[in-house]
């Protein structure tokens, strides 16, 4: 594998890491040749081993995974900016990620590849010790790292539409159109599609019915592009308790918000992070092995336990004292009065300037432009399993019921055999899978999951050929 120097850009530390890495990689790189097969169309167009739709940290890990078992012919698509995948620098309000920082995974247990080494090789060891939570735009330039050091092949400013299957080819033709306005559209054809659109990449952005019948410059989703300049002196109304609520509430007060109301559903603040109780090897590494009885209900508990915010995240919004807290007020009616937003709940009635939403997302396959052509056929969680009257959860029920390698299933046996060969690398997966997809923490085992299924199938399905090239295979490694 070619790994271009980026040394100019940084400074010797770095160089000298690039140089460790690189002879990293060389000593791994084992076995070297190229072995999946090149497939084309019948009038001749070649046709991709892999295209992966998201280029952020999902997306670039698993092209890496794949790079290094020498599947090549891959490409992935991104419909941000260079550099701006993932929300580390656009809806990420956060100050830092909220995982432990000496996580691992899209290092693919390469030491010289980890963050750590990164961040010690510009920053020092002290530094690192001294380091809490690692700040977000230093993981975002990580990644862009990562993907410029790894020659990872990311056609940015590319948006995919539908996925459609080319029975003739026996490939999916998937149109990408440019989000930047330069060039035309075209169809790329795969024989295999990840999915690594991250948090929201099996549904949307969920905003309540009540809330979206306003007038659009009344309110925002925590997921938009907010001007938080604007909202000086405002009064703003916040909906949901989970991290990304209290970032956007605590953006506002420091960009100078008269007033910021929180308002949440639960009797009290979630205070126990059921996310930190999962991060062992047994529940990141198995949970897909378990029966779905048992996959139901863990995940349900860990759903049912709620999202807290972060305590650096919490304490980062008390300390204004304009800012409140509701307790056990979910948001009644919503009415545009005299350009404000009227809110109602339980306990009165509130009069503000701008809302901002932060309920979270929505599990609905259906939402999805990439599944347009593929979601009647896809198996769901409701067409295989029925829990318990007392353990329904009709959001649970949505998730797709993905294969061992986060591969859809057929919902009807026989009728759409290639849903097989789209992988769902998403947070749609953490029902049949756990954290992986859109999640750091369960990296480390998520990805070799997921790479092995690719070259899996890859091997299995041009079983034949091979078998030819070992029927023909003559070379001698000594004459007698």
């Amino acid at each position: 594998m070619h790994i271009p120097s980026l040394a100019a850009k940084h400074g010797p530390g770095l160089a000298m890491l690039e140089a460790s890495l690189r002879r990293d990689l060389e000593r791994l790189e084992y076995p070297k040749r190229p072995w999946v097969l090149p497939r084309h169309t019948r009038d001749g167009q070649p046709i991709l081993d892999v295209l992966i739709i998201g280029g952020g940290q999902s997306g670039l890990a698993a092209a890496f995974g794949l790079m290094r078992e020498k599947v090549t012919r891959l490409l992935v698509v991104d419909d941000s900016p260079p550099g701006l995948a993932g929300p580390w620098k656009t809806f990420a309000r956060m100050r830092t990620l909220r995982t432990p920082k000496h996580l691992t995974g899209p290092d693919h247990n390469i030491p010289n590849l980890s963050f750590q080494s990164w961040y010690e090789a510009q920053y020092g060891e002290e530094a690192w010790q001294s380091l809490g939570l690692i700040p977000k735009e230093l993981w975002a330039d990580y990644l862009n790292w990562y993907r410029q050091f790894l020659g990872i092949p990311v056609r940015s400013h590319a948006r995919a539409g539908a996925i459609s299957w080319r029975a003739e080819d026996s490939c999916f033709a998937i149109p990408v159109q440019p989000t930047d306005g330069n060039g035309p559209g075209e169809t790329l054809l795969a024989r295999k599609v990840v999915l690594a659109t991250g948090i929201d990449g099996s549904g949307r952005w969920e905003t309540p019915s009540l809330v979206a019948r306003l007038p659009r410059e009344l309110w925002a989703h925590t997921r938009d592009d907010i001007d938080f300049e604007a909202l000086r002196g405002k009064r703003i109304g916040v909906l949901g308790a989970g991290a990304s609520a209290f970032d956007n509430a605590s953006v506002a007060l420091e960009q100078g918000a008269a007033e910021v109301h929180l308002f949440y559903r639960r009797k009290s603040l979630p205070t126990v992070n059921a996310y930190r109780w999962a991060e062992f090897v047994g529940f990141l590494k198995h949970h897909g092995d378990l029966p779905d009885a048992d996959r139901w209900r863990f995940i349900r508990r860990i759903l049912e336990m709620g999202q807290l915010p972060p305590h650096d995240t919490y304490h980062r919004a008390r300390a204004f004292p304009h800012f409140h807290l509701h307790a056990e007020s979910p948001w009644l009616d919503v009415q545009a009065v005299e350009g404000t937003a009227r809110v109602t709940t339980p306990h009165g009635t509130f009069t503000f300037d701008k809302l901002i939403v932060g309920s979270g997302t929505v599990t609905d396959l259906s939402l999805r432009p990439e599944l347009a052509h593929l979601v009647a056929d896809i198996a769901l969680w409701k067409d295989r399993y029925t829990p318990p009257p007392a353990e329904s959860n009709s959001d649970l029920a949505r998730h797709p019921y993905l294969g061992p390698s986060f591969e859809f299933q057929e919902k009807v046996p026989g009728r759409a055999p290639y849903l097989g060969s789209v992988f769902n690398y998403t947070f749609g997966c953490l029902l049949s899978l756990g954290f992986g997809g859109a999640s750091i923490s369960g990296m480390k085992y998520s990805l070799p999951k997921l790479v092995s299924g690719i070259t899996r199938q890859l091997y299995c399905e041009d079983k034949d050929a091979f078998f030819s090239s070992l029927m023909e295979y003559d070379v001698k490694e000594f004459e007698p």
